[in-house]
């Protein structure tokens, strides 16, 4: 599907990289990968290297999930995270006799109108229903998302697990630590656990819905009796490449989801300033 741009800040023609769970590598300056090694004792350029894990250490070649990156400041020079105030009433990732009402009835949830008020992705999300909890690193959660405005001088990061996003009305923006990014109606993004987000909304108001997975990562489904071609193909996946920022963002803000609630921290620069990376544990869209 081709995403219409309305704004030259958006751009449409955004480079990929094609598959799905392999071993990729982009930098968005000539040399900055290291070579021959993931964190030699001076990285080029003088960016520090850092390791985001998608699985134990000690998980076999063929499931283990990391990405190295390379960025311009640690990711941890930020202030200590806080309960976020207000509260988020919507979002529930623990799914028990307590906080559940079960119910043999058949439901259905219509369309939510867009709020009046400013709101942005993060305000926007609200829990539908789910099973679990991320505490315990297994199960999953069903929510709904509703916004009309950008994520202003902040990002998301989500430590309960994945997102798998699927935008119902209004294009979006995603700007995350491996590049940007744009996912239009009729297409999904996965947002790994552990990676920091922003999402932007060139054109106007946006809707639609997110699957959250606890402890457990999105994979293509098994073919056997279905034939050798059924379903998605890895080609059908795209992986962003490298694009960064740099310079001084004052009071930026770190919004983290864990266990449910939302806390954050402050810090002077923007989280992506990542120059290089490589790996297979990364955020892709499929169209």
């Amino acid at each position: 599907m081709e995403c219409s741009s309305r704004s030259s800040n958006f751009p449409s023609d955004l480079e990929y990289q094609t598959g799905f769970g392999n071993h990729f590598s982009s930098e968005a300056i000539v040399g900055a990968l290291p070579q021959g090694q993931n964190s030699p004792l001076i990285c080029p350029f003088g960016l520090y290297a850092e390791q985001i894990s998608g699985t134990s250490f000690t998980s076999p070649r063929k499931l283990n999930q990391r990405s190295w990156l390379y960025r311009i400041k640690p990711s941890v020079t930020h202030e200590p995270f806080r309960p976020r105030m207000p509260r988020h009433e919507k979002l529930v990732s623990e799914f028990n006799q307590s906080n559940s009402s079960a119910t043999p009835t058949q439901l259905r949830w219509k369309p939510v109108e867009i709020p009046e008020t400013p709101t942005d992705f993060i305000d926007g999300l609200y829990t539908i229903c789910g099973a679990g909890s991320s505490y315990l690193r297994h199960g999953f959660a069903i929510h709904m998302y509703t916004a009309n405005k950008s994520m202003e001088n902040s990002a998301f990061c989500n430590a309960d697990g994945d997102f798998l996003i699927v935008p119902q009305k209004g294009r979006l923006w995603i700007t995350t630590e491996c590049g940007r990014l744009q996912v239009c109606p009729g297409e999904i993004v996965i947002l790994p656990q552990g990676y920091r987000f922003a999402v932007d909304l060139p054109d106007g108001p946006s809707r639609g819905y997110v699957a959250e997975t606890f402890g457990t990562h999105l994979q293509l489904p098994d073919l056997g009796p279905i034939g050798a071609n059924g379903l998605a193909a890895p080609r059908d996946f795209l992986v962003p490449v490298a694009w960064y920022e740099d310079g001084s963002r004052p009071g930026y803000t770190i919004v983290q989801k864990y266990g449910g609630e939302l806390f954050t921290a402050k810090q002077d620069f923007s989280p992506f300033n990542v120059v290089a990376w490589h790996g297979n544990y990364v955020p892709y869209k499929a169209v």
